[in-house]
């Protein structure tokens, strides 16, 4: 039995594919091709096709893989009505889509609401602070520091 494969030729990081047949119990890489049909480029979606070839193939009995199916069919090469391409509209389902960066809430707006409440508080508790001491307070503060210094120092 034949198979319509893709096999893969073109340089590392950047595949290109021929479109063969061959027997179905071989692997594309074995290098024992029957016929070549054309080639694929899946960066700039660029697909050439032998499309009498393909259809003689078709007709009798080589079996497309579910990609060369829908290329063909996208060449408007005529399938029998025995090939099943794939429609290309499969949804893709994402599990925890609620984690994901865009579903979460905007941070961006919040974050600067919250240095600006920040900056005003420090400003009025600096003002209070600085306006609200006396000189005999500052001396008595200085005395404060000086004394936990000196305990910290016999306790060592």
């Amino acid at each position: 039995m034949l198979a319509i494969r893709l096999q893969r030729i073109g340089r590392k990081g950047y595949a290109q594919y021929r479109i063969i047949v061959q027997e179905a119990q071989r692997s594309p890489s074995s290098g024992r091709v029957v016929a070549n049909l054309g080639n694929f480029n899946p960066h700039t979606k660029e697909v050439t096709v032998d499309k009498e070839a393909a259809e003689k193939y078709l007709d009798n009995g080589a079996q497309p893989s579910a990609r060369v199916a829908r290329l063909l069919k996208d060449e408007k090469v005529k399938l029998p009505k025995w090939v099943v391409a794939e429609k290309g509209t499969k949804k893709r389902s994402t599990k925890n889509a609620e984690k994901l960066r865009k579903n979460q809430p905007d941070e961006s707006e919040e974050a600067p609401e919250q240095p600006a409440e920040a900056e005003a508080t420090a400003d009025e508790g600096e003002a209070a602070t600085t306006e609200d001491i006396t000189p005999d307070d500052e001396s008595k503060n200085q005395d404060a520091k000086d004394s936990d210094k000196t305990a910290e120092v016999k306790e060592k």
